[in-house]
């Protein structure tokens, strides 16, 4: 143990205040909590907040990424590529629609998809790639693009939607990167559909939830592709709880049998107050970022660049790797720091290391780059409620257990 008294520091816990609470409050008073005012109303901030002409809350990222996928007709006999190294909601919705499941290694000490590989991954039955905006930093869409673009002759459109890209098309997990920038441009604003989570531990939070975005130079319908998120989300039903209460208006018809993953407006209201909070928390991540990188940099910790001239991160995780030590060592790191009060994860296991991706013949041997990004990555505690103090005592825990593990 460290030569000081133990403290705790949890992993990431929501950073809530009274106006959250009072605004649930409220909601729960006004006698509408589903579906209604507050979440069209967090709809519409999220799209000017982000720069596009429409925005859909759903309860989930998972679910915005899976009826993006419904919507775009992709099913069986197609293929979507994804990054091995990403959390399974980024794959398991190619499952869930009946598509094959194509994983693409990380390039060379890199979190990212190898884009040369990605490029290569591509045949005439993939419709979607699935990039990952991992920790919060934008992937280089301009490499995406370009892979995509040197396939474009193979693509092969099913139906309408599919036919006004005539290409593969963008669909991001964005889960981590609401607010995140690259050369200019918001996370939101560049890939063709842009799926966030505000689940508890996100920078902006619902408790659970997530929103979907596309870019306003599709060529799309808006009004017409927020009506499909709408059907898809409530049982394919033509109108929403909103609108058939209205005198009168209870009757309804079911286009065709669909799911149940809108938002609520108590899970709205939380959202209304957060983005209202939104930028200084931003801020102080990056302060907190910049913190850890000034005390861990010297001991040897090598972190993911978050900020730069042409991009920052939402600042969402800090990824940290410690050269030259394999799972053992780095298991022993975060439990010794466990010891000293700190709590820390990983992000994230590659997929292929999973018994589910292991039954669809998914082989760890075949990511090397992904399985040596985990093989030594720990993620120490990021989130608003973190004192500077806070910070000096998780980075002299981690010199004190380093010395006690490596040396």
């Amino acid at each position: 143990m460290i030569d000081t008294k133990v403290k705790n520091i949890p992993f990431s816990p929501p950073d809530i205040t009274d106006a959250e609470i009072e605004e649930v409050i409220n909601t729960m008073r006004s006698g509408w909590i589903t579906t209604g005012p507050r979440t069209k109303s967090f709809e519409k901030k999220i799209a000017e907040y982000i720069g596009v002409n429409k925005a859909v809350c759903l309860n989930s990222a998972t679910a915005a990424m899976e009826l993006t996928l419904r919507i775009l007709g992709i099913g069986p006999g197609d293929e979507v590529i994804t990054s091995a190294y990403t959390y399974t909601a980024s794959a398991s919705i190619i499952d869930h629609v009946g598509a094959k499941i194509v994983l693409v290694d990380t390039a060379l000490n890199s979190f990212e998809m190898d884009y040369l590989k990605l490029a290569d991954a591509i045949t005439e039955k993939t419709k979607v790639i699935i990039p990952v905006d991992i920790a919060g930093k934008m992937c280089d869409y301009d490499k995406i693009y370009e892979a995509v673009e040197t396939k474009r002759g193979m693509f092969k459109a099913n139906n309408e939607i599919q036919k006004l890209f005539n290409r593969v098309i963008v669909m991001t997990d964005a889960a981590h990167a609401f607010g995140a920038v690259r050369n200019g441009m918001k996370c939101g604003q560049v890939a063709d559909f842009t799926c966030y989570s505000f689940h508890a531990v996100k920078n902006l939070t619902t408790a659970e939830g997530g929103a979907v975005v596309w870019r306003n130079v599709l060529g799309l319908d808006d009004e017409w592709l927020y009506k499909q998120f709408m059907l898809y989300s409530l049982h394919g039903q033509s109108k929403d709880a909103l609108a058939k209460s209205q005198k009168g208006a209870w009757e309804y018809d079911i286009v065709y049998p669909a799911y149940k993953c809108n938002m609520t407006d108590i899970m709205a209201g939380i959202g209304l107050i957060q983005l209202n909070r939104f930028e200084s928390m931003m801020k102080r991540r990056k302060e907190i970022i910049e913190i850890y990188d000034n005390m861990l940099l010297p001991l040897g910790v090598i972190s993911l660049e978050q900020y730069s001239d042409n991009f920052a991160s939402s600042g969402h995780l800090y990824l940290a790797r410690i050269p030259g030590i394999g799972e053992a060592e780095r298991n022993e790191i975060i439990i010794k720091m466990a010891e000293n009060g700190v709590a820390c994860n990983v992000h994230y296991k590659p997929l292929p290391m999973f018994t589910a991706y292991k039954n669809l013949g998914f082989d760890i041997k075949d990511y090397p780059n992904a399985y040596s990004q985990y093989e030594n990555q720990i993620t120490l505690p990021l989130h608003t409620l973190l004192s500077d103090e806070d910070l000096e005592y998780v980075c002299k825990s981690m010199k004190w257990v380093m010395k006690e593990v490596l040396y």
